[in-house]
Order: structure tokens, then C-alpha cells, then sequence
């Protein structure tokens, strides 16, 4: 709706982001055994390119706006160049030496939109924007909660009083928190400690928040939480119910996900 709207909502999804790890986390195995964590996917993107990914502590400044991000985005070393059908490498050059006419990799060529547009999807934070705020932190799973992811979000940010429920709840979280979050949540889950609590806690509030939103909505979308409300209430992470099975009824023996997670 608004600068200060995109703002919002980018604070609440980044700060959020962590919870939605946990509730989605489903990638335990790694070379057919557990790999020591519930979301392995989560874990590997904190150290794949900390110049292009990451929680974006800079969302939380004052002075944060479109621009700021602009800003960002041109730190951020390019990948390539699209110029007549071919990929042309430019990996590790700046897009202000491109703004300038000055890219090695096209000396006195200046970059289109088309050039911006390609700039903006080579980044990979947990929350990326482009003309929408894309969410990054869940893993992928069943149709059931491939429809619950955006409702979740639908439901936080789509609702006024719901994103200002989810904008208060938020509101005092420190950056140390955050990183610690990003950080352990992949590792334990919901059985992430914070603030006294545990991030169980944390995603029972936020479900909360979001069936709220979608109610006011009056467009009948709350069904799609169930699948989330059963996850909370059993206190478990998709991945854990996983690792239950495989040092259960699959005897270790991870081949068997293959049919019973088939969809």
C-alpha cells in the first residue's frame, strides 16, 4: 500500500521468518541418515553467500526505505549479464561500475530495467523484494501445507489489525535475537529457547494472529492452518515426526519416506 507498509510487513517477515522454519521444517536426512537437523535446507543457507543472503539487520533501521534497499541490492556482486539469448559472465562486478558504464564484462554498456530486474533475483535473504515480498524460511512439503504457507502469510500481512497485532508482538525483538534464531532454529525447532519460552510458543501465538486475519478476510481460508494447528498441538515439526519414524516403524531405513511422502 505504502513505503511505510512495505516496511512492516519486511520487518514482520524477516522476524518471523524463523517460525515459519520451524513449522515447515522438514529436511532431517542427509546421504539417507539423520543430519542433525530439522531443516538442513534452513542451515545450508547460512553459509552459502553471506554477501547475498542472511536476515538483513539494515530492515530494521530508522531510516529503512526503498532506497536503502536499492542500495543493497547494488552491493550485491552480480552473477551475469543476458544479452542476446547468452548468459554473459559477470561474477563477483558491481552493478554501480555497470551504472556507470564501467563493468569489465561490458565495458560502455549501461544496464536496462531488464538488467535491474535480473540484479534483484540473484540475491537470496530470508525475505526478498521485488514488486511482493517473497518469504524464504519454509521447506517444502505436501500440498497441505504448500496451501498453508500462503495463508499464513496471508493471514499476518494481508489483515490491518492482524499486522499490527504481528508488528506489536515483534516490536522489541532484538537483532541478537534474531541471529540466534536464524541460527538455532534450523538445529532444534520448536524446541528453540526464546525469551523464557520456546519457539512452539512463539509459532502457537503467531497461528493465532493469522487465523484472525483470515477470519476477518470473510473469504472461508482458515482451513488451510489446520494442517499447522495439528503440528503445534502436537508439539513436533514435520521433520520430527520423520525422524520418529525412521528410528521406529522404518527401522532406519529412510527409502520408505519415498512412498509414504509421495504426492
Amino acid at each position: 500500500e505504502s513505503e511505510k507498509d512495505m516496511v512492516e510487513k519486511f520487518r514482520i517477515g524477516l522476524a518471523l521468518q524463523p517460525i515459519s522454519t520451524a513449522l515447515f521444517a522438514n529436511s532431517p536426512f542427509k546421504d539417507g541418515k539423520p543430519n542433525g537437523y530439522v531443516s538442513y535446507r534452513s542451515h545450508i543457507w547460512t553459509d552459502v553467500d553471506n554477501s547475498r543472503c542472511g536476515m538483513l539487520p539494515f530492515v530494521f533501521d530508522e531510516d529503512f526505505g526503498f532506497e536503502k534497499y536499492v542500495d543493497y541490492m547494488l552491493d550485491v556482486p552480480m552473477y551475469f549479464v543476458y544479452r542476446d539469448g547468452k548468459y554473459i559472465n559477470a561474477a563477483g562486478q558491481s552493478f554501480r561500475d555497470f551504472m556507470e558504464g564501467k563493468l569489465p564484462a561490458l565495458p560502455g554498456e549501461y544496464p536496462t530495467i531488464k538488467d535491474w530486474e535480473d540484479q534483484l533475483s540473484v540475491a537470496f535473504p530470508e525475505v526478498r523484494l521485488k514488486k511482493f515480498l517473497e518469504m524464504r524460511g519454509a521447506d517444502g512439503g505436501p500440498w497441505r501445507r504448500i496451501c498453508a504457507l500462503p495463508a499464513l502469510w496471508v493471514g499476518l500481512l494481508y489483515d490491518t489489525q492482524a499486522q499490527q497485532e504481528a508488528s506489536d508482538y515483534i516490536q522489541d525483538w532484538t537483532l541478537d535475537e534474531l541471529a540466534m534464531l536464524r541460527e538455532e532454529v534450523p538445529r532444534t525447532g520448536f524446541n528453540t529457547p526464546f525469551r523464557g519460552r520456546k519457539v512452539l510458543d512463539v509459532a502457537r501465538d503467531v497461528l493465532k494472529i493469522a487465523h484472525g486475519g483470515l477470519a476477518r478476510r470473510g473469504k472461508d481460508e482458515g482451513s488451510f492452518l489446520r494442517t499447522l494447528d495439528d503440528i503445534v498441538a502436537s508439539g513436533k515439526t514435520p521433520a520430527d515426526i520423520l525422524l520418529d519414524r525412521y528410528h521406529g516403524q522404518w527401522e532406519q531405513n529412510v527409502d520408505k519416506i519415498f512412498i509414504e511422502e509421495i504426492y
